[in-house]
């Protein structure tokens, strides 16, 4: 695994993190907290974020190799990191831009959800929830986000049957808001970035406090309890 499994840059008024394990972005404890500590360099009182994959995968989601360990603490310990991210970035105070550089499964695509705009690079890529047919379910930290996010005809197909979807399928999905070719992808991304970052403080972050308030309380809550039963 490389040193530089999550990388921060900021240019512009827009901070940009990059997620490369030169293998499948797994979001194992290491990725996780490496995240969150370049989440926490981030302004959030000004410009925007741009959360980008590696070529061909944005995130295959949870590290598997921990959850095949049985470790239920190592395990616990990964999976409440992993919802802990998911409500900061879907309250996040400023606009998040999702660079889908690739596949995104599982929490690399719960994360693709949590943006403001999602951007996705052309190719023979898919956008899949693939809990339920992986013998998992999705509990309520992560279904809020879901139901706020798949189009209602969808949702069954997409979250019940875990069915996987080309990036231009996921734009009816509700998954993806558009997909861009290769040559143009970056700076498609930079463009609606650049955009996103002149909305104003604290007006953004009051509007979307309005919207999400009760989404973000479940979410907060549905992790409590989830800490709760997995305390040891």
């Amino acid at each position: 695994m490389s040193t530089q499994i999550a990388t921060l840059s900021q240019e512009n008024n827009i901070s940009t993190i990059k997620l490369d394990d030169g293998k499948a972005n797994a979001f194992s404890y290491e990725m996780l907290t490496k995240f969150n500590e370049l989440l926490a360099e981030v302004p959030r009182d000004s410009g925007s974020l741009v959360i980008s994959g590696r070529e061909g995968i944005f995130s295959g989601g949870f590290d598997l190799k921990t959850l095949a360990t049985g470790d239920m603490d190592k395990i616990h310990k990964m999976v409440t990191l992993g919802y802990k991210t998911l409500l900061d970035l879907y309250a996040f105070d400023r606009p998040i831009i999702a660079a889908v550089s690739g596949h995104s499964i599982a929490l690399g695509l719960f994360v693709t959800c949590c943006a403001d705009y999602r951007i996705a690079l052309d190719g023979q890529y898919i956008c899949q929830a693939n809990e339920v047919r992986n013998h998992m379910d999705i509990p309520t930290q992560i279904m809020e986000i879901l139901k706020a996010r798949v189009n209602k005809n969808y949702f069954y197909p997409a979250v019940y049957h875990s069915d996987a979807y080309s990036m231009r399928d996921s734009i009816a999905v509700g998954y993806i808001d558009e997909v861009v070719p290769e040559d143009t992808f970056m700076d498609r991304v930079m463009t609606k970035a650049k955009e996103l970052s002149s909305l104003p403080h604290p007006f953004y972050v009051n509007t979307k406090k309005f919207a999400q308030g009760d989404v973000i309380e479940k979410i907060a809550n549905a992790i409590k309890k989830y800490e709760k039963l997995t305390a040891r």
